[in-house]
């Protein structure tokens, strides 16, 4: 399925809260912030040239994830980041003065940040980001994981010391869930979705993905003209899109927000023109985006930011994962999740449909840019579904 955005607030400004959170100057900080981090190191940018002379466009860029921070997901420059900067934002209440990353490890911020406890539900990425971000801080972290959670993703998350607690139901109901428990027991909510009433800590979230925006600006050698992001919440698709909008103005590129077809909560969002949730149905592969009920804060920035919506299915994510890891020519081969190359699949649905592909204004001279927003988190579900490792996938890649 695929829309055009013809909502109301389609190409209207920024709020100034969302200009303020995904703007030039809030990205320079998070830069600040991971050169702090003694794991930060730049993904890489990597190019497709034999799939784009192939797809009929003029460049293919895929900014890999995959080895983000240490923990194989984007996800890694959201929770984690949130986590810390409310640690620093409590000592320097507590304190009465400013405080920096230089401090974060120094006796006063440490014995405050023992005091915390950080929550949030997860599926799988976000609350390993979480945990990461409590156990360098040295607070608490409790993570909320759905029926539908892979043990090998809760057992990678647990091994940042947090409390695993298992939730019936979806993600949704680990969202309701978690924050009515951390209600009850006084702790933070680092949710990367919002609702009313609660906006700031999800921003801050995206905030931090603004860094791999940042990034991929410096090393593409043109901006982009079309962008294909994957939405679970929406949290990720806003944060790009929004930087963009704000960078490069009227320049900016075509973007499009891609949504698994069993899951399709922003999609139905933008048919709709409000916010909505949609029914739960069959599970779907792309486990990291199997979300119902949209952000609302993403949905205010995709609203007027978003060009287009569409879906993919589940022979799209997987047959997306096999190209990835057996790449066309001399094109390196690249490892990735369920959920991870779900943007560069809307790439290959959109040029593939004739009225899509119209409607985007994709041809000899488009340059795309895609996420490859996980790795193999999962590796045992990625060999199941590659047919390799995720190790001889680079191997013969390299090779």
């Amino acid at each position: 399925m695929f829309i055009l955005n013809t909502t109301s607030d389609y190409r209207h400004q920024l709020e100034t809260a969302d200009a303020d959170t995904l703007g030039i100057a809030a990205a320079a900080g998070v830069e600040d912030h991971l050169r702090h981090r003694d794991d930060n190191a730049e993904t890489p940018l990597v190019s497709l040239p034999a799939l784009a002379a192939a797809s009929g466009v003029a460049a293919i860029h895929v900014k890999d994830e995959g080895k983000r921070l240490g923990l194989g997901s984007f996800k890694a420059l959201g929770g984690a980041y949130a986590v810390i900067r409310l640690v620093l934002e409590a000592a320097e209440a507590r304190l009465g003065r400013k405080i920096g990353m230089a401090e974060l490890h120094s006796p006063d911020v440490r014995k405050l940040a023992e005091a915390m406890t950080f929550a949030c539900a997860t599926d799988g990425n976000h609350g390993r980001s979480v945990a990461q971000g409590a156990s360098l801080v040295g607070a608490r972290a409790s993570i909320f994981v759905h029926a539908g959670v892979s043990d090998e993703r809760v057992a990678a998350i647990a091994r940042f010391g947090a409390e695993m607690i298992r939730v019936a139901g979806s993600y949704d109901d680990s969202v309701k869930e978690a924050t009515r428990v951390a209600k009850e027991r006084g702790w933070t909510i680092v949710s990367d979705t919002s609702w009313p009433g609660y906006e700031r800590i999800p921003g801050l979230v995206m905030q931090g993905y603004t860094a791999l925006v940042r990034e991929a600006l410096k090393q593409m050698p043109q901006p982009p003209t079309h962008v294909f992001i994957q939405s679970g919440v929406g949290g990720i698709a806003a944060a790009v899109a929004g930087h963009l909008a704000i960078v490069l103005g009227a320049q900016r590129p075509v973007f499009t927000v891609v949504d698994p077809a069993r899951a399709a909560c922003l999609f139905e969002t933008a048919r709709a023109g409000h916010p909505v949730t949609i029914a739960h149905g069959e599970p779907t592969v792309m486990a990291m985006l199997e979300c119902y009920e949209p952000s609302l804060v993403a949905w205010r920035i995709l609203s007027r930011t978003a060009d287009a919506f569409m879906t993919v299915d589940e022979e799209d994510a997987i047959s997306i994962m096999r190209q990835l890891a057996n790449p066309l020519g001399s094109d390196p081969a690249i490892v990735s999740g369920e959920s991870g190359g779900v943007g560069l699949a809307g790439l290959l649905k959109a040029l593939a449909d004739p009225d899509a592909k119209a409607a985007l204004s994709l041809g000899a001279d488009s340059r795309i840019f895609v996420v490859n927003t996980e790795g193999a988190t999962d590796p045992g579900r990625y060999h199941e579904i590659v047919g390799r490792s995720p190790d001889a996938v680079l191997t013969r890649g390299a090779a």
